[in-house]
């Protein structure tokens, strides 16, 4: 019996959907939850930052005894960073909000963040902070790993079209 489904240019033949279907309506691979709460995390904290950096002298402005080092390295820079940071808070909102969604546009924005941070951290370690920069692509290339991995992107419906027969 074939069935048009939408969002495809074939008909499907097979009423057992189930190798299809399993990933994104069934059981979620563990971390998903922990990763959707990291990215809103990180919302937070780029807004935090950028609001802090775009409007200076506020009570916000005390939550950077926490790392003086980045306060002293951003604050020169101000709004023109400020403004970056409120857009990566955006965007790591976007991307957690499809996440929890199970959108594929929210896989594939986090795919994207996580590799910009992995290319952040390899700069970093280039440039001599090898034990930050380490660090970095340790965590963030887990991460990656992770995020490519086959049940996450199943979840999502990446990669997870059946081989026609």
């Amino acid at each position: 019996m074939e069935r048009a489904v939408r969002g495809y240019s074939r008909k499907v033949t097979s009423q057992d959907h189930s190798a299809t279907e399993t990933g994104a309506r069934g059981i979620p691979p563990r971390g998903m939850t922990a990763m959707g709460v990291f990215l809103f995390f990180g919302a937070t904290m780029a807004l935090l930052a950028g609001t802090t950096l775009v409007l200076p002298g506020t009570v916000l402005d005390r939550v950077w005894v926490l790392n003086t080092r980045a306060y002293a390295q951003l604050a020169p820079l101000g709004r023109a960073v400020g403004s970056l940071f409120l857009l990566l808070s955006a965007a790591l909102a976007a991307a957690g909000t499809g996440w929890f969604r199970r959108r594929a546009w929210g896989w594939w924005l986090t795919v994207a963040i996580i590799a910009t941070q992995i290319c952040g951290d390899l700069v970093n370690a280039f440039l001599g902070d090898f034990l930050r920069g380490g660090v970095g692509v340790v965590i963030a290339g887990g991460l990656f790993f992770y995020l490519i991995s086959p049940p996450v992107r199943t979840s999502f419906g990446v990669g997870a079209q059946p081989i026609p027969r």
